[in-house]
């Protein structure tokens, strides 16, 4: 082919791949993330065919060498090695459905950056690129800005839209002092601007503010230290130091002050930046625990994407005491942090070197006037808002691929030449031919294998999820065993997911008959070793072999051979999952409740006990032994647990009418009026009866909480309006 075509091919291959962001295919698991990285993967691996040949005809077009491509090729290197020796090979080099982000997914970001620095060598062909890649930034903007549903368009996570946005808000400011020669016009790139930051709103994501505004505070500093206009200069350094004498006075010394008070906009940015924010407080005890584990395994960590393995090793329960919901931690939640964890010294030495390099380009070729002003300030503070947001977050395919484009420019512009390329229509040639048919038979075959057979796994996978919700157990299972037949390296999730339908709905056997039944099950089971397989320390994927294996111990009671045998491997299955995260409470729940089921109650009374140990603070723990203690009959024991659980806010758990009426009866017995209150609020919501709703509102009334009481009054006429009359005079009694 010629140079033209080649070019052109590879070109339009690029712009093809910026319409990746729009992409959610339903028919698949995790839709947001699966159809997005598939694309792309397939899209980078047909134009590696044809970037190899064409540098294989023309080796004028070969990149040239640069501290960027060699810092990138050390990083993907880094990460290799770190999968070969980590703990979880199959997670780290191939990565899972919820991020696919394994070493085999990024590889791909690094042949978009290699084309990219290949063929777009013009001016021009960079404003069509960044204007393109604008304009699908725009739609994602005002799509998150009005989606009343949810604040992540189709990109899927709010925290990737604002990385995504923020490398657009950058990229329109670089167009419109790289389009001077467009006059007019190029105020049109500022048009997109407002349509970012209302997306940014929208998304409300704390670090994107963070990584934004401190960028921004640098960019009115560089500006004012290398500007030669004086006047400029001189705004430049006045917004600086007006910009950071008020940042610092509104979020650290008068958070509370009127000036933040009376402003909406301040207010939010107060609460958002807020060290004492639950998010905030989870983020410290995962970077801990990153932290914890880089001195178990300094040089290689535990392998790229093994950040899970990390955080249940080292899960503090206190965890609990910021959130009860999202308590796995797939990321570190600080990208450095994250890859120094799972990658080592050698894994976050390379890492940084690629900013290193790029810092060293952007000096270098504005010290040499390769880079103007512009290009140096504002690709300077770009990377550096990537960086910080990056320190409470982490990568996504949308800031990979922002990334990638933002340090290509860095070697575009060092390296640009405006002498016009001579076209050059050569025959083809022995070397193209051998390279398509080598190059192309390998990349044909990884598409198929990785990529191909990977979409339709995960499109059987969600047709089993959909004949499950129809009440077709046997189809169910049909679809399941369609989806594993391909075989493909990320077939883990595909079981987790069949394995959970049974774990939560374990009932729906009992619609099979018994020999069917045990069937599935075993099947079931056979695919959670499967998974465990990958790795025996993953407490998540042991837990639920252990559940299965309750599940057929308990089917099995009337044959104690077979009860035996199912019950002994769940119990051994839950301690290896105790033991890959040991300060995990829910766990020992589970394996409290298998003991329960076995009749072993002293080692399910002493398994629950040790739990209130592991934190003072968690409810759970004291309201769960406390009512085991109960059951068995030792009052002695179990009502200072029980007390524990009330103070701790333990009702909210508690459902049972009946267990509930016996705590009400024991308070009334004892005379403890303020846990009798609590008990008692807890049973006239759940109770939903009105005279249940007036005995509270008597027994709030008689102890001074004379506005709680009409609010249970109220809730008492809700229920039952024909009590209006009486329920009125007694609120005028109060």
């Amino acid at each position: 082919m010629s140079q033209k075509l080649y070019l052109n091919i590879l070109k339009i291959g690029i712009y093809i791949s910026l319409i990746t962001v729009f992409l959610v295919f339903k028919n698949l698991l995790f839709p947001f993330i699966t159809s997005k990285q598939i694309f792309f993967n397939v899209l980078m691996e047909i134009l590696f065919i044809f970037w190899v040949a064409f540098i294989v005809k023309y080796p004028s077009y070969r990149p040239k060498g640069s501290y960027i491509t060699f810092g990138l090729v050390a990083f993907f290197l880094a990460l290799v090695a770190s999968s070969i020796f980590g703990i979880d090979f199959n997670l780290s080099f191939w990565g899972d459905i919820e991020r696919m982000l394994g070493v085999f997914h990024l590889l791909h970001f690094l042949i978009f950056y290699l084309i990219i620095i290949t063929v777009f060598r013009k001016r021009n062909d960079w404003i069509t690129l960044l204007s393109l890649s604008s304009v699908c930034a725009i739609f994602i903007a005002i799509d998150t800005a009005t989606n009343k549903q949810t604040s992540y368009a189709t990109i899927g996570n709010p925290a990737y839209v604002s990385g995504y946005l923020i490398f657009h808000i950058y990229f329109n400011l670089i167009l419109f002092f790289q389009t001077k020669k467009f006059g007019g016009f190029r105020w049109l790139f500022l048009l997109g601007l407002p349509f970012y930051f209302w997306g940014m709103n929208r998304a409300d994501t704390s670090g994107a503010f963070v990584g934004l505004g401190f960028s921004f505070i640098i960019l009115f500093l560089l500006y004012g230290v290398l500007n030669k206009n004086r006047n400029i200069k001189l705004a430049a350094i006045g917004i600086f130091l007006f910009v950071s004498i008020f940042s610092s006075y509104i979020l650290i010394i008068n958070r509370e002050s009127s000036i933040v008070t009376k402003s909406k906009f301040l207010t939010k940015i107060v609460r958002e930046i807020n060290v004492d924010k639950n998010t905030f407080q989870t983020r410290l005890i995962s970077w801990r625990a990153a932290i914890k584990d880089y001195k178990a395994h300094p040089v290689l960590g535990t392998g790229h994407g093994n950040y899970a393995i990390i955080f249940d090793k080292y899960f503090d329960p206190k965890f609990y005491d910021e959130t009860r919901g999202e308590t796995y931690f797939d990321r570190a939640h600080n990208n450095v942090l994250d890859i120094m964890s799972t990658s080592g010294t050698i894994g976050i030495v390379t890492y940084l070197s690629i900013f290193l390099a790029v810092a060293f380009y952007l000096v270098q070729g504005y010290r040499k006037k390769k880079l103007d002003i512009h290009e140096f300030v504002l690709i300077t503070c770009l990377l550096i808002a990537y960086f910080v947001q990056n320190l409470a977050v982490f990568d996504s395919l949308v800031t990979y691929m922002g990334m990638m484009l933002t340090i290509a420019m860095v070697f575009w512009l060092y390296e640009r030449s405006d002498d016009d390329d001579i076209p050059s229509d050569e025959p083809l040639n022995n070397k193209e031919i051998y390279t398509y048919a080598i190059v192309g038979l390998i990349m044909l075959t990884v598409m198929y294998q990785y990529n191909i057979k990977v979409f339709k796994m995960l499109d059987a996978t969600i047709a089993g999820q959909r004949v499950w919700a129809s009440g077709n157990i046997e189809g169910t299972i049909d679809e399941y065993k369609r989806a594993l037949a391909y075989d493909t390296v990320l077939d883990r999730d595909s079981r987790t997911s069949m394995n959970r339908l049974f774990v939560t709905n374990p009932n729906a056997l009992s619609k099979l008959d018994k020999a069917r039944a045990d069937e599935i099950l075993d099947y079931n089971i056979k695919m959670a070793e499967r998974n465990v397989e990958y790795n025996e320390g993953d407490s998540m994927n042991q837990m639920i072999l252990a559940q299965l294996l309750n599940i057929a111990a308990t089917r099995n009671g009337n044959n104690s051979s077979k009860h035996s045998f199912y019950f002994n491997r769940a119990i051994e299955a839950i301690d290896k999952a105790i033991a890959a995260s040991p300060g995990r409470i829910p766990v020992y729940f589970q394996k409290a409740q298998f003991q329960l089921s076995y009749g072993k109650k002293e080692e399910a009374l002493e398994t629950l006990k040790y739990t209130t140990t592991l934190s003072d603070t968690y409810y759970d723990s004291f309201c769960y032994y406390g009512r085991s203690l109960l059951f068995y009959g030792d009052e002695e024991l179990a009502w200072p647990n029980i007390d524990k659980c009330i103070d701790l806010g333990g009702t909210k758990i508690i459902t049972d009418k009946n267990r509930l009426k016996n705590y009400i009866n024991h308070y009334v017995e004892v005379e403890d009026i303020e846990r009798l209150m609590k008990v008692y609020g807890k049973l006239a919501k759940i109770d939903k009866n009105y005279e249940t709703w007036i005995k509270y509102a008597k027994l709030l009334a008689e102890n001074d909480r004379k506005e709680e009481a009409r609010t249970a009054v109220e809730s008492a006429i809700e229920i039952n309006p024909g009590i209006e009359e009486y329920a009125r005079e007694f609120l005028d009694s109060l």
